[in-house]
């Protein structure tokens, strides 16, 4: 082949490498997934709030100062743990004295008791008269008296040390520390929080008209955002729903038992409440939801790269819902079996 022909062929052949590809070749490798129907479709979902069965704000019965603090705040304890101590100087001295008081009231007792003693026989003897053992008598039942009140004194004295030292009343979880070593705690003031992990609850406000038409027999879905996807959807156990309306918003208040030992939910965590509604009307067209990764947002528009007939992604606005774990919902914008592009940057490329 001559000089002139190659050089033909090397331009042609450099013209063809620099021309793009037709729009049909470059979207074909593009990664795409269906339009799935959301799994909370058939349901009403309302907002909530994650709230401990038991949770128990313990706060000082004595004044004084803190002196020791053994937990902090997200420590789990048994059962009658050691969780403050204040300062029981002065109670403590007042039980001392208390306890000498008891001491002495059962010597003047014992005095007491054998003049009695006495004052009986001598009268038995004709020694003395009735007044005179009347008044013996007196004497040594006001002295018994005087022992029992100084033992209830002395109780209640090792009573008050014992509020110096404060323990878990259940097993639980601290919550909150509002306090610090060496702060004065006050009779009302809350020292620390409890809370029971194995007793926890979902509380939401839910209009009245759908609490009405909630389907008998059936408990809602409970959809807890802050867990990893695959712990997200949680079975109640039990529903209750208050007797009471809420006056100024027309709405009842709905509670539902979780489940005990779900690792990562404590109290004010964001929850969500999927009730089956039973109403009779026709159903309303599925959500839909798609990968999240797949959303662009430009400015002011939110879209999806859609794959048409002929495998080419379009651009089409699309009104986002809920977040479902890794995918999200889709309002409107989008038909069930469509399939988007998962990589919108490749299918900027491809267009």
């Amino acid at each position: 082949m001559s000089k002139p022909l190659l050089s033909i062929a090397a331009t042609a052949l450099a013209v063809a490498v620099l021309l793009p590809l037709p729009a049909a070749l470059r979207a074909a490798g593009l990664a795409a997934a269906p339009a799935l129907a959301s799994a909370s479709a058939g349901a009403s979902g309302f907002d909530g709030v994650v709230e401990a069965v038991r949770q128990t704000a313990i706060a000082a019965q004595v004044s004084g100062a803190v002196v020791e603090l053994a937990v902090k705040a997200g420590d789990r304890v048994a059962a009658g743990q050691l969780l403050l101590r204040i300062d029981a100087r002065t109670a403590d001295q007042n039980a001392a004295a208390s306890d000498a008081q008891v001491q002495a009231a059962r010597a003047a007792l014992a005095v007491a008791s054998q003049e009695y003693a006495r004052q009986k026989q001598l009268f038995e003897k004709n020694y003395i008269s009735q007044a005179a053992l009347e008044r013996a008598e007196s004497e040594f039942k006001a002295t018994q008296a005087q022992v029992t009140a100084q033992l209830a004194q002395a109780g209640a004295a090792k009573t008050q040390t014992g509020l110096h030292v404060v323990r878990a009343p259940y097993a639980g979880v601290i919550a909150e520390v509002p306090v610090s070593l060496g702060d004065m705690a006050m009779p009302g003031r809350p020292l620390l929080t409890l809370y029971d992990p194995q007793a926890l609850r979902i509380s939401a406000a839910v209009p009245q008209s759908v609490a009405s038409r909630l389907a008998a027999g059936q408990l809602p879905k409970a959809e807890l955002p802050g867990l990893p996807p695959a712990q997200q959807w949680v079975i109640p156990l039990r529903l209750q729903q208050l007797p009471t309306a809420d006056a100024a918003t027309h709405t009842v208040t709905l509670r539902l038992d979780l489940p005990a030992g779900l690792a990562g939910v404590a109290p004010g965590m964001f929850a969500r409440l999927w009730l089956p509604v039973a109403d009779g009307a026709a159903p309303d067209a599925p959500a839909l939801t798609v990968p999240r990764q797949a959303v662009v947002r430009r400015a002011e528009m939110t879209g999806l790269y859609v794959l048409d007939a002929q495998g080419r992604p379009l651009l089409r606005q699309v009104r986002l819902g809920r977040v479902d774990g890794d995918r999200i919902e889709i309002l409107s914008g989008l038909m069930p079996g469509e399939k988007v592009v998962t990589d919108p940057q490749a299918a900027t490329r491809a267009r």
